[in-house]
């Protein structure tokens, strides 16, 4: 009830912002009217550039637009169309890049990877990472993406510790067109969807939709995903202003594969495979199975052990002239979330789910198989807002930020149990409840020194504050209440050296909130926040041929949180604090248009990644006392000291692009100790692609394209996790995630 009362008035405070907005946005569009003429200027990039950055700017990032996307959309999550870019790292848990994937840049995880829509945050308020697969084909609807790597620029959200991804999808198409794409390919991957778009009616008004729909059996066994979604804009344009409202939504129901498979099995490592049976006590019929299988191998067999979510946003935006040189962009947004996981469980305690034991006859059964349903019901919702100056002379400012509040629900149910006890049906064993409110402003200042020399200077202040209370799975009383304020400046100088080539340096400090999953898996311990100072400088040269770029950086933490290795209940990975540790490397660019018909990008990133003090702490299940390991200087963990990536295309015809995409990922650690027994092997792998373009009459555009994933079929994993205990011996457990050899998607693109 009280959580009832919370929300009912946490939304009239947002029904009075929306109004107080609307009317302050009607207010300024009256006034932009007397601004019209019979030109629109192209707006679609404004709303974004708050959080944007360019070349003057001093810092590391790299832009790509639609058409790019284009060429790799298949069907495949957007991690994998972004997997060329530089620092970047990408894996997928079902093998085949459709379903739960994920994103790492510069070896930091997803949960340091800030995330905007059109401007507003998305990754998750509490775990703060960011599911791709409550998404899917968003591709589709992206007009350019910012990947800004470091701590970037200022922008709404969680703070970024390893990069930023700033996607805009507000396209101002001015012709009416529909178009339809349909791919297919291994493991039975089908993708569809259809767009259409009104074009600017009466130089005003236009619509654009979009409706997809994603399966595939996934290259590991049972990993199927069932994905749907839906977008719909429609805009009202003048000629410096415009209203647009977005509502888009997401539902995935995917088959869970979250264990990944013994790295002996992995290695074809019979003698390993043997002695992992025997430690877990497994029989014969498991070894049978696990054989059989090979990398493809599932420990969930249960039909109906699946993850079902839906997750839908609106968006109203608006950008708006209010005076000469001077814009603003005020945006609300609200994002409903929804769903469960479902999971059989046997030989569970009673008492965890409480339950009370059960008596047959004589016995006193305390254990019981059942199925049990892991749900989440959250609302996000909230405003940012940028002001901007435009100014055409020396100076150049912003001046923006946001306010948002996440309310979120978990609970759990037993909906079916081989001994009932006394629960009813959908029993609830677990219940807590969140309460997250972000703020933050920023302010912005970019001006010219000279003719050469170009100053940049971001300011932000943010405060953060969330209320946990209830129980939860296997850790029983929730009861958390944080605040915390943050302060993170930014400088940057851009030296312009002559007309092709220029200098630049950066210093930004970055802080950040531990996320909800932090307290759970440390509790009692209360981890602490994160600071992050990151230091960038680079050279760029451009001609009319070939562009380059070396960028250096040195990133140094602060209670960084750092991957463990380890897992929790739920799959996730368990982070805790260590004082002091850094990320140190220089990312190289190339790009040549070596000829008509040939042209070449390749990017190189070499780096040193270390925690400098490390305690690994080894549990007993024995007599013997727990392992403690006091380590210096070790490795962070998913952090490979080299990755390399690009495309080298070949174009016999102005309709013709093959493209072989290769990708380098040195080795990676499963945890942070630097143990050659605890790692992902290097791995190199090719894609090709295949690209046809044709125009035929009454239809504008056919596209043709045929996209060979992993074209020399190379066994590889690229991400696992670990853990090890002591009994009489000191066991460690490995479990990877192998991707899939070779597959083939191929697509058909009509616009008309």
């Amino acid at each position: 009830k009280i959580v009832m009362k919370e929300k009912q008035s946490n939304f009239k405070n947002l029904k009075k912002l929306s109004i107080s907005l609307a009317l302050l946005t009607s207010t300024f569009f009256s006034y932009s009217q007397s601004l019209d003429s019979t030109k629109i200027a192209d707006l679609s990039e404004l709303v974004v550039k708050a959080t944007r950055v360019n070349e003057k700017s001093g810092m590391a990032y790299s832009d790509v637009f639609q058409k790019e996307l284009r060429k790799q959309n298949l069907g495949q999550d957007l991690p994998f169309l972004l997997n060329q870019l530089p620092s970047v790292v990408v894996t997928s848990d079902a093998g085949a890049g459709i379903g739960y994937t994920g994103i790492r840049i510069r070896g930091t995880d997803p949960t340091r990877i800030n995330v905007t829509l059109n401007g507003i945050p998305y990754n998750d308020s509490e775990s703060q990472g960011v599911y791709w697969v409550n998404m899917p084909d968003f591709a589709s609807s992206i007009q350019s993406i910012q990947i800004q790597r470091g701590v970037g620029t200022s922008t709404n959200g969680a703070g970024a510790f390893g990069g930023s991804i700033n996607v805009n999808t507000l396209q101002l198409n001015r012709e009416a067109y529909g178009e339809v794409n349909v791919s297919a390919g291994s493991f039975n991957t089908t993708k569809a969807n259809m767009l259409v778009s009104t074009g600017l009616i009466n130089n005003r008004f236009v619509i654009d939709a979009r409706l997809s729909k994603i399966t595939s059996d996934g290259f590991v066994d049972r990993a199927s995903s069932n994905l749907q979604s839906f977008y719909v804009s429609g805009g009202y344009y003048k000629k410096n202003s415009f209203v647009r409202l977005n509502v888009f939504s997401g539902s995935e129901r995917t088959y869970q594969s979250w264990n990944g498979i013994p790295e002996a099995l992995a290695k074809s490592d019979l003698k390993g495979i043997e002695d992992f049976i025997s430690r877990n006590y497994y029989d014969e019929n498991f070894k049978n199975e696990l054989l059989k299988s090979g990398r493809k191998y599932n420990f969930y067999t249960y039909d109906n052990e699946v993850d079902d979510y839906k997750q839908s946003h609106i968006q109203l935006i608006s950008s708006l002239k209010v005076a000469k040189n001077w814009r603003f962009n005020p945006t609300l947004h609200y994002t409903k979330g929804l769903g469960f996981y479902e999971q059989y469980k046997s030989d569970q305690n009673l008492v965890n789910y409480g339950l009370a034991n059960v008596t047959l006859g004589n016995s006193i059964l305390k254990k019981t198989d059942l199925i049990r349903r892991k749900w989440l019901d959250n609302d996000f919702y909230g405003a940012v807002w940028s002001l901007d100056y435009e100014g055409l002379g020396k100076l150049r400012g912003n001046l923006g930020g946001g306010w948002n509040q996440y309310l979120g629900e978990h609970f759990g149910e037993v909906i079916w149990s081989k001994y009932a006890s006394n629960g009813d049906i959908r029993h609830r064993y677990y219940e807590n409840n969140t309460t997250k409110n972000d703020f933050n402003t920023y302010a912005k200042l970019f001006y010219s020194l000279n003719e050469k020399v170009d100053a940049f200077v971001d300011l932000q202040v943010r405060t953060v504050s969330f209320d946990m209370l209830g129980t939860s799975d296997g850790v029983g009383d929730l009861d958390y209440r944080k605040s915390y304020s943050f302060f993170n400046p930014k400088l940057g100088l851009n030296y312009q050296i002559n007309t092709i080539s220029s200098f630049y340096a950066s210093y930004a400090k970055g802080s950040k909130e531990p996320s909800r999953q932090d307290f759970v898996d440390n509790a009692p311990k209360v981890p602490n926040p994160e600071i992050l100072h990151d230091f960038e400088s680079g050279y760029r040269i451009s001609s009319n041929s070939w562009k380059a770029e070396a960028n250096l950086y040195f990133m140094n933490y602060v209670n960084q949180l750092v991957l463990t290795g380890k897992v929790n209940l739920t799959g996730d990975a368990i982070r805790l604090n260590v004082n002091r540790s850094y990320r140190a490397g220089i990312e190289l660019q190339f790009a040549k248009e070596v000829s008509e018909k040939f042209n070449l990008a390749i990017n190189s990133t070499l780096s040193r990644n270390r925690i400098k003090d490390f305690d690994e702490e080894v549990p007993s299940y024995g007599d013997l006392p727990n392992e403690v390991n006091s380590l210096k200087n070790t490795d962070i963990s998913f952090s490979p000291n080299i990755i390399s990536g690009g495309s080298i295309n070949f174009l016999p015809t102005k309709k013709i692009e093959i493209s072989l995409m290769p990708k380098y990922v040195g080795k990676q650690f499963l945890d942070n100790t630097s143990s050659e027994n605890k790692k992902l092997d290097a791995y190199f792998v090719n894609d090709l692609r295949f690209s046809y373009h044709i125009k035929a009459k009454n239809i504008k555009e056919i596209d043709f394209s045929i996209l060979i994933n992993n074209l020399f079929n190379k066994k590889f994993e690229s991400n696992g996790y670990t853990y090890s205990y002591l009994t009489d011996l000191k066991i460690v457990e490995n479990f990877v995630f192998p991707q899939a050899g070779t597959n083939i998607l191929a697509g058909l693109r009509i616009r008309f």
